[in-house]
């Protein structure tokens, strides 16, 4: 699913931005799971190209105490884990423009830097309640990956954030719940939404705002 000349690249990416080691945790299930295939082929190709990345295959059914572990709910899903557990997590298989999410996500989680502005890291300390931040997307939006790598960031700064890509189009209940017209759509603690790429500065007041009320999640 990688072609030879993404591999190539991402062999000197890989070779140059990695620092410790990332496991690629995928949840999955033979029937009836659309994608789960792909998003596991996805992984193992992505996991062949660097020694520092390890793919972890479970089933979803069989390892229920390590999908509860990692509060994984549904699948095809995709845990990106580094020295620690920083609450990045893929629902859906990342293809499209959202495969370049997945590979950032894979570098910022083997640095274990946010690379997040000075500004937002510090307005960020002051989230002292549970974040859950789910992204929704779709493959061709040109948009989403930016909510994406901004979601996932502030997951990494953060030990009370932890942060979702959804593609919308593999799970249409959970779109249709939220109500997702377009996209990219950010809903925070299952209660607070909005749309659109937007800033770093307007991302981390929507945070904030949710933090003004209570919310059902626990901290990670």
């Amino acid at each position: 699913m990688i072609g030879q000349k993404e591999r190539d690249f991402l062999a000197k990416e890989f070779g140059t931005k990695l620092v410790n080691e990332v496991r690629l945790l995928v949840f999955t299930q033979e029937m009836p799971c659309m994608f789960c295939r792909e998003a596991v082929d996805v992984v193992k190709e992505l996991a062949e190209i660097s020694p520092k990345l390890k793919a972890e295959i479970y089933d979803f059914i069989r390892d229920q105490m390590k999908a509860k572990e990692l509060r994984v709910d549904n699948i095809p899903a995709i845990a990106v884990i580094g020295a620690k557990d920083y609450g990045v997590r893929f629902y859906g298989i990342p293809s499209g423009y959202e495969f370049g999410s997945l590979v950032g996500a894979v570098i910022d989680v083997s640095k274990g830097d946010s690379g997040l502005s000075k500004k937002t890291r510090d307005a960020l300390r002051a989230v002292d309640g549970p974040i859950h931040i789910q992204v929704f997307v779709t493959p061709t939006c040109p948009y989403c990956p930016t909510a994406v790598r901004t979601a996932h960031k502030m997951a990494i700064e953060s030990e009370m954030i932890w942060a979702e890509m959804i593609e919308a189009t593999e799970f249409v209940p959970l779109a249709q719940k939220h109500g997702v017209t377009s996209v990219p759509k950010i809903v925070i603690n299952d209660e607070f939404e909005f749309s659109g790429a937007v800033s770093e500065d307007l991302f981390v007041g929507h945070v904030l705002n949710a933090l003004e009320h209570v919310s059902p999640v626990q901290p990670r």
